[in-house]
């Protein structure tokens, strides 16, 4: 058995997060959690149904400059914002 960590990389530092099929009670911590595991420089695109305000507030809080917040589309029904941590 490998002890080597094994890293999902993507080429171009960009990872989809759809919150779309994540139970609602679970969004947030989902959210965080995959914000966690970003390192500088790498981007999670974030994909939802609505614009979420809320959300967006707590992201301020909890990562303050050390994520910036980009709407890359605002649609009826989809929303996508990129998530860029530095």
């Amino acid at each position: 058995m490998s002890t080597a960590p094994h890293l999902h990389l993507s080429p171009d530092a960009i990872y989809p997060f759809d919150a779309r099929g994540i139970a609602k009670r679970f969004r947030h911590a989902a959210i965080f959690g995959a914000l966690d595991a970003l390192t500088a420089g790498e981007t999670m695109r974030f994909a939802n149904d609505h614009d979420p305000l809320p959300l967006l507030d707590q992201l301020r809080q909890r990562y303050g400059e050390r994520v910036a917040i980009r709407y890359v589309q605002k649609e009826p029904g989809l929303i996508v914002i990129d998530f860029v941590k530095s």
